[in-house]
């Protein structure tokens, strides 16, 4: 793995809660399935990995601007950046 200690992004982490820590917030509404999940730091959302069917924690950071999310998975601790394609 490959951090990136520099990554300007960074700026946009916040202190969040998961919206809907029991899923992916457009799988639940959509009653679709999902494979992993992802948690924006800029807003809270909770979204699938691009694994998943939706791919919506990708399509919630291109469409809103919120480059970083953490893993939700249990085991797992660590940030990803869209922006940059790397880990932080």
């Amino acid at each position: 793995m490959t951090f990136a200690h520099a990554d300007p992004h960074v700026i946009a982490i916040r202190a969040v809660a998961p919206r809907t820590p029991q899923g992916c917030e457009e799988c639940l509404r959509l009653g679709t399935p999902w494979v992993h999940l992802r948690l924006c730091l800029s807003c809270g959302h909770v979204g699938c990995c691009d694994s998943s069917p939706g791919k919506h924690a990708s399509a919630h950071a291109h469409a809103l601007g919120h480059p970083i999310v953490q893993s939700m998975e249990a085991g797992e601790d660590w940030r990803w950046c869209y922006v940059d394609q790397n880990f932080v």
